[in-house]
């Protein structure tokens, strides 16, 4: 179909000089405090800026930010002030949005599983846009959100994304039609549909066959009867985590130079960035445990922290996320480490796959600095697995 154009080439330079200057503020913050449990700390300022970015680029579309990637009260403000709609994917983000001061007319209830009584909740709050995958899905909302907006979500199978969001949520394309004319015969307003490309998708040029795939629904809807006027194309939108990334202007923009050709009709169009909007504006402030080796001869050194799998690195899950770290001896000579976790659990190890490249004088009280971790860390993090404290958060 339509071929990509970036519409910004150049714009990776620009960005990483963009993300140095904005890293600076929470790098100096934690090197100028002392922690003494794994801290997240967080920077407003940024997510006020990578907003505006991610707008800009996406011109029309409506960005409803996924609640699930960072729901500190400081985030969720700061993006109501900037205009921000939310994607929500519970009973409790909804009432954290609307106690926050968002409209119920900007949020949309996202998750294709919900339980009959937060349906209810949501209707009585004034939310008028659900989700749905499946025909039970659609019973409950049309039992207690009568008249709602549905819009139904794709299953799109394995992508070119870091991390793919596959078989869990969305229905086949052969289903669709069928599901649209199931809410409509039910009461409901079937008003378009939605898809995830998947999490952490590097390039726009990644989004060209999800695209197409999902046009050729629409188009087929459409003829059908169904008078689609909503594409929500989901998240996606990339964060920094070693390998370069377009600005997020022009991503954006090279994204939505693709969507507005592919589905005419479309009125509405939302976008839900969560990781693009929050990650960067987060570094964990850590500590080193223990380095050692298994044997004389083990090649590797093992590097032990104060933070792993189970209080906020969930996303180190068969070393999909590759975090960047920073250190004070960052000035001497490096060498590979396998890196892990404090919790007393075989699977708390971070990377072992690709080991670490840290400083070969790293040593137990040895401060380090986590890079971009201001998506799906605290929101990962246990309440006291083995005893361990959840993430702690300071927001600058």
């Amino acid at each position: 179909m339509n071929a990509y154009v970036n519409p910004l080439a150049g714009g990776a330079a620009v960005c990483a000089m963009s993300r140095r200057s904005k890293a600076a503020r929470i790098e100096s913050y934690i090197r100028a405090n002392a922690f003494d449990r794994p801290t997240l700390v967080l920077d407003t300022e940024i997510v006020a800026d990578q907003y505006r970015a991610l707008k800009a680029g996406l011109g029309r579309a409506d960005i409803h930010y996924a609640v699930k990637a960072n729901p500190e009260r400081e985030v969720i403000a700061t993006l109501i002030a900037a205009g921000s709609h939310f994607d929500a994917a519970s009973r409790g983000e909804i009432e954290l949005c609307l106690g926050l001061g968002a409209r119920p007319d900007t949020i949309s209830f996202g998750n294709t599983v919900k339980k009959p009584v937060d349906i209810a909740f949501a209707h009585a709050a004034g939310i008028t846009l659900f989700a749905a995958d499946s025909e039970m899905e659609l019973d409950k909302i049309a039992a207690h959100a009568p008249g709602a907006e549905v819009y139904i979500r794709l299953l799109m199978g394995t992508t070119e994304a870091d991390w793919p969001l596959s078989r869990k949520f969305g229905t086949m394309e052969t289903e669709v039609n069928g599901l649209l004319g199931y809410a409509r015969d039910l009461g409901l307003n079937p008003v378009g549909l939605s898809f995830h490309v998947g999490s952490q998708t590097r390039k726009a040029t990644m989004w060209q066959d999800t695209l197409d795939r999902v046009s050729a629904v629409w188009t087929d809807a459409r003829a059908a009867g169904f008078p689609l006027s909503l594409i929500n194309i989901g998240g996606g939108f990339p964060a920094f985590y070693g390998e370069e990334i377009d600005a997020p202007e022009a991503y954006a923009a090279a994204v939505m130079a693709m969507v507005e050709p592919r589905f005419p009709g479309a009125v509405r169009i939302m976008a839900e960035p969560g990781r693009g909007m929050v990650a960067e504006a987060g570094m964990i402030a850590a500590e080193v445990l223990l380095v050692s080796k298994k044997s004389a001869d083990d090649i590797h050194r093992w590097v032990y922290l104060d933070i792993g799998k189970f209080s906020g690195l969930a996303e180190t899950m068969d070393e999909a996320i590759r975090y960047q770290f920073t250190t004070d001896r960052d000035h001497e000579d490096t060498g590979p480490c396998i890196l892990a976790g404090p919790s007393c659990d075989s699977a708390d190890v971070l990377y072992e796959k690709r080991p670490v490249q840290l400083p070969v004088g790293l040593s137990c009280g040895d401060r380090i600095i986590i890079r971009n971790c201001g998506a799906y860390t605290t929101t990962y993090s246990s309440v006291a697995f083995n005893g361990f404290p959840p993430l702690d958060v300071v927001v600058i």
